[in-house]
């Protein structure tokens, strides 16, 4: 019989509907149920793709004999850490503060006044390598909670107050400046792993946000070392096995220093965020690896994650049917000798095993090779070309008759916001309208669906209904940050406009005494702590990606208010910029546009034209790509008629002499207009 989750939205939640135990959701409900019993609360959070989740809900929670210990003892709620990210940072602090470390599944046990006593993450079904099993896990705190009442509500209280208790200080006085950005580029040399790319040891995670910086800091000081960083690791992870290197798109993380054995699951947020990194590359280097990666990873998104609706799915799982009916992590990806045979023939499959580095013991598990382009130059790829593209469509077919990896179809609105500034800029470099309208498309299921009353965001949604979960901080940020791109690209104001809602939210709902930014609205529900975390981890918080976003739409608009707030939230940056420069990469990105103005670019012609939609006036688009591919950092770009009200930085812009010209301004003071593209880019580049 379906517990309480069968109605839910998230695919996870759904994934644990049919378990014997009696799963709630987080609601209000759960809290005076487990009251009314008399008994603590179970608190199990994970996401869809995580594959500690899957093992411990087939260990445990499949388990009759546990669910029913469970349902007797405990109230057990369930919770999607990518629909409740507030509910998942609360608990995932007080974890990490216990345990000096953290992950999911995350196993919190909580008294029905939501304070948690006890923590853990995955817990075995019999006790191994030090870790207690489950069951004795389930019935040590049972008899915790009614034996020693009094501890565990000291317990309980004190972890409380202690979680209360931490500060953050958020930054100094003012905003980061050059020194706090020297030191921050000295602080990722210092990390910098010069023979693999990257940054630190195993495992190694794809650092986007930190490139972002390089290429930026690049850009405005024309410090080599920082490029040579940013296109080093590039390239490192591009020829890894973390780079899918039939079907495009990135893994998670590698679980080596080496990039060759990857955690197998896809997410959008890492794949948005690395799509426009190597566009960025491109449009500093013209580097062909970063024009093939940028392309194929947006390729990716369109064909894998896009739904039905228009937005962009969160992410693949790791596992899949090995084929005898085990799911097994990668089975999807890797490959034996043998299997590249029977693709290829005998002589393909050599080749294609030295070209992707396939070897006889196997890169990965019981003989199997990840894929990876370990020893072949650019100039073999170039001669061999058409059998490389041979080698690989028919590798592909043959994968394409596997079992393939799940996929987690809820749409998070943070996380299509970065998909939408990635395929827009990467549309409008490499003349490809066609991902520009797979953005603006997912950028009209977002307003149809996602924005509500009062521009009031929903977190998540799937098969086209809305979820129920309001939207933080990190939500409005990134959304708005992929309507300014996406305005950019397209010269449609209406998306300036949509950001202008959002971040007037931002403005009205999250910020706090002194510049610093909640990640939760005022009017949120109430937690045992409001969270508030200005890192940058998996992506650009939310608090540093409002403080991008408030800078970009100031630049557009004039709004001291907008550029004020900006100002306030990168105090955070000139803290820990220092300090911790590889958590923090988006803010230091941001800094530096800060740093350069940034630049406002007003392009007018008859009649405005997006980039390679065929129509408009010519010489307007070649403006208006030149302005596009300036790399000064967070240079925002209007594009329109002259005097059109669709941006504020096209009034008072004319034609000059009745051609198209482009106007670079600083602060809203501006150069001489242009009508010369190579002008143009000799302006931009100074």
């Amino acid at each position: 019989m379906p517990n309480r989750l069968a109605h839910e939205t998230s695919p996870y939640l759904l994934q644990h509907a049919d378990n014997p135990v009696d799963w709630w959701p987080w609601s209000t409900e759960a809290f005076d149920e487990a009251r009314r019993r008399n008994v603590p609360v179970l608190l199990s959070v994970g996401y869809s793709s995580c594959h500690w989740c899957h093992v411990m809900a087939h260990e445990s929670f499949e388990d009759d004999t546990t669910a029913a210990y469970v349902n007797e003892h405990f109230v057990a709620v369930k919770v999607d850490r990518e629909e409740r990210p507030d509910v998942d940072a609360v608990y995932m602090e007080a974890v990490q503060a216990a345990t000096g470390q953290g992950g999911w599944p995350m196993t919190v046990f909580l008294t029905p006044d939501a304070e948690p006593f006890y923590f853990g993450t995955y817990f075995p079904p019999e006790p191994r390598h030090g870790m207690p099993s489950f069951g004795d896990v389930l019935d040590g705190v049972s008899r915790a909670w009614t034996e020693r009442r009094e501890e565990v509500d000291e317990v309980a209280g004190k972890i409380v107050k202690d979680l209360a208790g931490r500060s953050l200080a958020y930054g100094g006085d003012g905003v980061p400046g050059e020194e706090e950005l020297a030191q921050a580029l000295l602080g990722l040399t210092r990390e910098y792993d010069a023979t693999r790319g990257g940054f630190g040891g195993a495992p190694k995670f794809p650092p986007s946000m930190a490139l972002e910086f390089l290429l930026r800091h690049h850009a405005r000081t024309g410090a080599e070392g920082a490029l040579q960083m940013a296109a080093d690791t590039c390239e490192a992870m591009a020829r890894g096995g973390i780079y899918d290197q039939l079907g495009g798109g990135f893994a998670r993380y590698s679980v080596d220093r080496d990039w060759v054995v990857p955690h197998f699951e896809k997410m959008l947020y890492d794949n948005a965020l690395l799509c426009r990194v190597y566009a960025h590359l491109w449009r500093v280097t013209g580097s062909d690896l970063a024009r093939r990666v940028a392309l194929e990873t947006a390729d990716f998104m369109v064909r894998e994650l896009r739904t039905t609706e228009g937005g962009f799915a969160s992410a693949l799982d790791a596992d899949s049917d090995d084929g005898t009916g085990r799911h097994v992590e990668g089975a999807y990806y890797v490959w034996t000798p043998e299997q590249l045979a029977e693709a290829l023939g005998e002589e393909d499959a050599r080749y294609a095993a030295r070209y992707f580095g396939v070897t006889e013991d196997g890169t990965f598990e019981e003989g199997a090779s990840v894929l990876q382009l370990p020893l072949w130059d650019d100039d073999t790829a170039v001669a061999d070309a058409d059998r490389i593209a041979s080698v690989k469509e028919r590798l592909l077919a043959a994968r394409d008759r596997r079992a393939r990896p799940g996929r987690d179809d809820k749409v998070v609105a943070a996380w299509n916001g970065l998909a939408i500034a990635a395929l827009a800029e990467t549309g409008a470099f490499f003349d490809r309208p066609d991902l520009v309208e797979r953005a603006t498309e997912a950028a009209d299921l977002l307003v149809r669906l996602h924005l509500g009353e009062g521009a009031r965001l929903s977190r998540t949604s799937k098969d086209g209904r809305a979820g129920v979960n309001a939207g933080v901080l990190e939500d409005y940020a990134d959304v708005a940050e992929g309507f300014l791109a996406l305005a950019g690209v397209t010269g449609e104001g209406a998306w300036l406009e949509f950001a202008g809602f959002l971040l007037d939210i931002v403005l009205d709902q999250f910020v706090a005494e002194g510049g610093a930014l909640y990640d939760t609205a005022h009017d949120a529900e109430t937690l045992i702590r409001r969270p508030q975390d200005p890192t940058d981890n998996a992506a650009p918080s939310g608090w540093t990606a409002a403080a991008g976003a408030l800078l970009s739409y100031a630049a557009h608009t004039g709004s001291e208010a907008h550029r004020a707030a900006a100002e306030g939230a990168l105090g955070v940056v000139k803290a820990l910029g220092p300090r911790a420069p590889r958590f923090i990469g988006w803010g230091l990105a941001t800094a530096e546009a800060l740093l350069d103005g940034p630049r406002e670019i007003a392009v007018v012609g008859p009649p405005a034209g997006a980039p390679g939609d065929g129509n408009g006036d010519g010489a307007a688009r070649a403006l208006h790509r030149t302005a596009l591919l300036a790399d000064a950092p967070g240079a925002v770009v209007a594009f329109g008629a002259p005097d059109s009200d669709e941006f504020p930085l096209l009034k008072d812009r004319p034609l000059v002499n009745g051609a198209a010209a482009a106007y670079v301004c600083r602060h809203f003071t501006c150069d001489a207009p242009t009508t010369d593209p190579a002008e143009l880019a000799r302006t931009l580049a100074r």
